[in-house]
């Protein structure tokens, strides 16, 4: 019972931290424009999907994975 109110008093910490904050808002929104650029703009740049451009079936696509994995050792 004891942990329970720590867990909870934890959450309500940072709730009541997140209602007071005047920059911090500012920030994480920041934060989170930055991750959505890093994950989903340059994924399409810079990690194209090969395999699908390769391979038709996914035999295919499976075979020449575990090929690549077996021969890079």
């Amino acid at each position: 019972m004891d942990r329970i109110k720590s867990v909870s008093g934890f959450f309500k910490m940072y709730i009541e931290g997140f209602r007071t904050m005047t920059w911090g808002k500012t920030l994480w929104i920041i934060i989170l424009i930055k991750l959505f650029i890093m994950f989903a703009v340059l994924k399409v740049f810079f990690f194209p999907n090969i395999l699908s451009k390769r391979f038709n079936t996914n035999e295919q696509k499976s075979e020449y994975v575990k090929e690549q994995l077996i021969n890079k050792q």
